[in-house]
């Protein structure tokens, strides 16, 4: 029952845009309809999947990396008042530099390859999963804080035992934003410069102007995100159930 919601909704949108494009009459190279989409995705199929994997393995593999890299930042910057001055405000100035400044020239580090998609992809959900973990952490109801040390607990059991499964709903809310964010990262990677994945695929078909194949590979990612956001959601709520202090 829960999904009738969401079929509902893209079946309406798929009216609409079949209803722009039966009473514009835009070519099919400017506005294809979408069982001419559909059709496409078909007769491509296995091209489509075959990219939309390389496409995969690097969000999988940057959310990873970009998730444990937040956390252990999150920590080090909870624990060390050091660190918040210091890294604090590396952290909110690269937050202000555009990614697609960034993507060409960690493509002419890192080459066309797997890696360079991957650092994207960490770069862009890095600082959501820091923020979160970190506001989280700070956030400690007093409380608990005031009994631990009245109970002469160390600081590391007030870390491990209170203040981190206290901040694990805002690990949660950050790893939901970094499922979004991800795909963004490596397909800007992929634009920048690449040979294979969604990405390059949509760059392919808009330079020929196979527009059909564009909004294939397009749906095709935007599916993909959708399934990636609904796993993240459903593991981040067993995470959330273990938030007891």
């Amino acid at each position: 029952m829960k999904a009738l919601p969401a079929l509902a909704a893209t079946l309406f949108a798929l009216c609409i845009w079949q209803a722009i494009v039966s009473a514009t009459g835009l070519p099919r190279f400017i506005l294809p309809g979408p069982a001419l989409v559909a059709e496409t995705w078909w007769h491509h199929r296995w091209v489509i999947a075959e990219h939309t994997m390389i496409t995969a393995l690097e969000v999988l593999i940057g959310l990873v990396i970009g998730s444990a890299l937040g956390v252990v930042t999150a920590i080090q910057l909870a624990t060390s008042r050091m660190a918040r001055v210091l890294v604090q405000p590396i952290l909110v100035f690269t937050q202000a530099l555009p990614v697609f400044a960034l993507a060409p020239i960690l493509t002419l580090w890192l080459g066309f390859g797997l890696w360079s998609k991957v650092f994207m992809a960490v770069l862009i959900i890095y600082f959501p999963v820091t923020s979160a973990f970190f506001d989280g952490l700070m956030r400690t109801p007093q409380g608990y804080l005031d009994l631990a040390r009245t109970m002469q607990a160390s600081p590391a059991r007030i870390l491990w035992h209170i203040r981190v499964p206290a901040a694990l709903p805002s690990l949660a809310s950050g790893l939901r934003l970094a499922a979004v964010y991800a795909p963004i990262g490596a397909v800007i990677g992929e634009w920048v410069g690449a040979s294979r994945g969604l990405g390059y695929l949509m760059l392919l078909a808009n330079g020929r102007a196979k527009t059909d194949l564009m909004f294939a590979a397009m749906l095709t990612l935007g599916v993909f995100s959708v399934l990636l956001h609904i796993t993240v959601v459903l593991l981040t709520r067993r995470l959330e159930r273990r938030s007891k202090v």
